[in-house]
Formats: C-alpha cells, structure tokens, sequence
C-alpha cells in the first residue's frame, strides 16, 4: 500500500463543489458516498458506496455517525483509497467499502452511471492517491 500524494490525507482535496449531507450510517473520511433516504425537506441523506453502485455523491470529507452532518466534495480533486489496480486517466468507479475501482475496459449497457471520475495517478489494491472526481 503506497501513498501516492503525502501532501493530502485521505478525504482531503480541492473541492470545486462540496455539500453537507446527513449521514443515514456511519460515514468514513475518504470514502466515495452514495444517495440513500430523502426527508421532505433536506436533501438526500448519505451512506457509504458498494461496489459498482450507480448513485455516488462524492467523496466524504469528513467522518460521520448515523445523524450527523458531514461535507461531500460533489466536484474536484481528492485523495482517495484504490480496492484494485488504476492506471492514471482511466475512468474510476466505486469498489467495496467506499473505495475505487477501474471502470472495465468493455463496460456493459447501463455502466456509464457509475462513473465517479477520473484517476490521476497509477494505483495498486490499497494504494491511497488523487482522482478528479465528477468528471467523466
């Protein structure tokens, strides 16, 4: 496990457009984040995102407990964790646990919606580095 850019923690960045969102579940710096309950009246609330899912918000940055507030980079650059190999450029999606994964090479109909953005940097299963995240 490397850390591909030591001048960010995982979750930190440069956020074009961040949200706060309430946590449905328990929320971890760093982890991509997905849509989960709406109250009329707010916006959705979050929780973490699983493999392949197709409604990622953002990537948390910050910690969150079922209830709380937490601030969600929608757009910009972040310091996220890899569940597998990444080459730099190659489209990102979400991976287990809130991490990412490489899109595949011939996606399936319907793929596209889970396209989180883009890797700036080669990643190994655990390697923690930067994504452009909202750009497809």
């Amino acid at each position: 496990m490397a850390d591909l850019f030591s001048q960010w923690a995982v979750g930190e960045g440069y956020g074009i457009l961040t949200q706060s969102f309430k946590c449905q579940s328990a929320v971890t710096k760093g982890q991509l984040v997905v849509a989960d309950t709406h109250t009329s009246g707010e916006y959705v609330s979050v929780s973490t995102a699983g493999a392949a899912a197709t409604d990622v918000i953002g990537v948390a940055l910050a910690s969150g407990a079922a209830g709380e507030y937490i601030p969600v980079m929608i757009v910009g650059i972040a310091k996220v964790t890899a569940g597998g190999s990444v080459t730099a450029g190659e489209k990102v999606r979400s991976a287990a646990s809130g991490q990412i994964q490489a899109m595949p090479a011939t996606p399936a109909a319907g793929d596209e919606k889970q396209i989180v953005g883009r890797a700036l940097q080669d990643f190994a299963a655990g390697d923690t580095g930067l994504i452009i995240v909202g750009s497809i």
